[in-house]
């Protein structure tokens, strides 16, 4: 009998390709330096594997389009509102589901909390655990408030175990925190390795897939703040959830990146309590809590996320630099969007912007990348440049083009609606989203067509 021998192969972190030696750039993504050297072992188990796959593969065929049966797609809630807005609905049996987000930002706390509502439902839940113990899930559960007999809680972090555990209890959902720290005795290499990440990920899709069972993985990210571990990773699950925002602070926002069940542009908004994490029904109001009035450069936008409008007020600073090269710094939107606006007020506009610093803030920490934001944008820009104060009560929006023109946004009617929910009398948006446009009462509607048209308004 042939003895296993160990080999060094190098995969790619990005995309998951495999070489016998190590290269500057992936050939599969093109990614450089992302190659990383795993140690495995081959021997007559797979070889035999790859044996027995010949004769199991005989009495599979392959099914028409037209055989395929559509049943209607069942979804659970999870009592979460904002979580199920996300997920597009609710949890779909068999679904597998990645959570990522930097330590501290409260992934087990809303995982838990899921465990709760469901489990309160009569569903039988597993939360396995390679990163607490028992007391320490214990303490974290008692602060949230009572829970049944239906959640089930296991430290365990060998993959086998864990594996055979499940196949015995048949729950309903899964919890697994975390996915980097589960480990394969058929893979020589460390947890939290390219190898082991994707052996645990493929044996959770096979579980998810062939029980009907909801699992959820908790997956670590990396400084740049995405998933840790090969990019397979995020390709093989349903769902991929990020957690954002700042530990510190009390708001925390849950973004869809990927979801095969639903829309990936919603997101969620919690607050974090003493007692886990509460839903944000109105995200708006809680974004425009604080701003200052009668102050120059602070202007309320409006963006939509998916399929929610939100408010944000954006903040500028606009001064005089004691410096050869300005300072540029934008917190919240995009660093290139803001210089290239800049470049189009002194174009368009004749501002003298290239000798003065410019801070562009968007309060509340949350980021966003719409194009519908740029006339907030454009506006705090000349508002504190100048030194006039806009009008408290109005919200802009409009994508700005290069030539200075006022372009069109999808969705004006919720945008108009949402900031009249929140007491706002006054409208700027682009003149082409005024046609057909359902009038509202208290509202004053402003179609520009231009950047100057809107400044002249200041």
């Amino acid at each position: 009998m042939a003895k296993a021998k160990n080999t060094t192969v190098f995969f790619c972190q990005e995309c998951g390709y495999e070489s016998v030696k190590w290269m500057g750039q992936c050939p599969g993504c093109k990614a450089w330096n992302s190659f990383v050297e795993e140690k495995i072992s081959i021997g007559m188990k797979m070889a035999s594997g790859s044996g027995k796959a010949g004769g199991t593969l005989q009495g599979i065929k392959p099914a028409r389009l037209s055989d395929v049966s559509m049943g209607r797609e069942e979804r659970v809630n999870t009592g979460i509102g904002e979580l199920d807005r996300v997920l597009g609905g609710g949890i779909v049996p068999g679904s597998l589901t990645l959570v990522g987000g930097d330590p501290g930002i409260g992934k087990s706390t809303l995982l838990l909390q899921v465990c709760q509502k469901l489990e309160n439902k009569g569903y039988e839940v597993l939360y396995i655990s390679g990163e607490e113990s028992l007391k320490q899930i214990k303490i974290r559960a008692e602060r949230m408030g009572e829970f049944g007999d239906r959640l089930l809680l296991l430290c365990e972090t060998n993959l086998e175990v864990i594996k055979d555990t499940i196949h015995s209890l048949k729950p309903q959902a899964v919890i697994i925190d975390s996915i980097q720290t589960m480990y394969s005795e058929e893979v020589s290499s460390a947890p939290g390795s390219v190898s082991q990440v994707r052996e645990a990920t493929g044996v959770f899709l096979q579980i998810a897939k062939g029980l009907n069972i909801s699992i959820f993985i908790v997956g670590h990210v990396t400084k740049e703040g995405t998933v840790a571990g090969p990019r397979v990773l995020e390709h093989m699950v349903d769902t991929v959830l990020y957690f954002e925002g700042d530990r510190h602070a009390s708001y925390r926002i849950l973004r869809g990146v990927k979801n095969r069940f639903g829309s990936t542009n919603e997101i969620g908004v919690f607050e974090m309590r003493e007692e886990g994490l509460k839903e944000v029904k109105n995200p708006s109001e809680f974004m425009l809590d604080g701003k200052p009035e009668d102050a120059s450069g602070s202007v309320v936008a409006c963006s939509m996320e998916g399929t929610r409008p939100m408010l944000i007020e954006i903040q500028a600073l606009v001064c005089g630099s004691n410096f050869g090269i300005p300072r540029r710094q934008a917190a919240g939107t995009d660093f290139n969007r803001l210089n290239l606006l800049m470049a189009i007020l002194e174009k368009r506009v004749g501002l003298p912007l290239s000798g003065c610093d410019a801070y562009v803030n968007l309060a509340g920490g949350i980021k966003i990348v719409e194009p519908a934001i740029d006339l907030g944008i454009v506006m705090a820009v000349v508002s504190s440049f100048k030194n006039r104060i806009v009008d408290e009560k109005m919200v802009v929006f409009g994508e700005v083009g290069l030539s200075g023109e006022v372009r069109a946004v999808s969705m004006a009617q919720q945008r108009l609606q949402e900031a009249a929910k929140l007491g706002f009398t006054t409208c700027m948006m682009p003149a082409g989203c005024t046609k057909g446009m359902k009038k509202i009462d208290g509202m004053k509607v402003i179609g520009v067509k231009s950047i100057q048209d809107a400044i002249d308004l200041i």
